[in-house]
C-alpha cells in the first residue's frame, strides 16, 4: 500500500538535499595555475601577479569579478567559470579570456 508522504518527512527530506547540494556547490576545487588550461589561458589566482609582457592587453582593475565568463556575484570570492568545467575560480583572479561584463 502507498501512503501519501507526511508533509514533515518531505520537507525535512527537501531541506536535507537542499543542504547537501550546497555543500556539493562549495565543495568544487579553486582552479590550479598550473593546470594545463589554467597555464595555456595565463590564469593566476591574483590579478596583481599578471605577466604584462606577456599579456599586454591586461589592464589594472580587470578581474574574474568583473568578467562576463564569471558565475557569480562581483562580492564572492570563488565562482564557477566555463572555461574551467567543475572548478572554480577565485574572485580576484584573471585569465586572458577575460571579457568586460555587460
Amino acid at each position: 500500500m502507498n501512503l501519501p508522504l507526511p508533509r514533515r518527512v518531505f520537507l525535512m527530506t527537501l531541506a536535507a538535499s537542499s543542504a547537501a547540494l550546497a555543500t556539493h556547490a562549495q565543495a568544487q576545487s579553486l582552479v590550479d595555475e598550473k593546470d594545463a588550461q589554467a597555464a595555456a589561458l595565463g590564469y593566476v589566482a591574483d590579478a596583481k601577479r599578471v605577466d604584462v609582457k606577456k599579456y599586454p592587453k591586461f589592464v589594472a582593475g580587470q578581474n574574474c569579478t568583473n568578467c562576463a565568463l564569471y558565475q557569480g556575484k562581483a562580492t564572492d570570492k570563488a565562482a564557477g567559470c566555463p572555461l574551467f568545467a567543475g572548478k572554480q575560480v577565485a574572485g580576484a583572479g584573471w585569465c586572458s579570456a577575460w571579457a568586460k561584463k555587460a
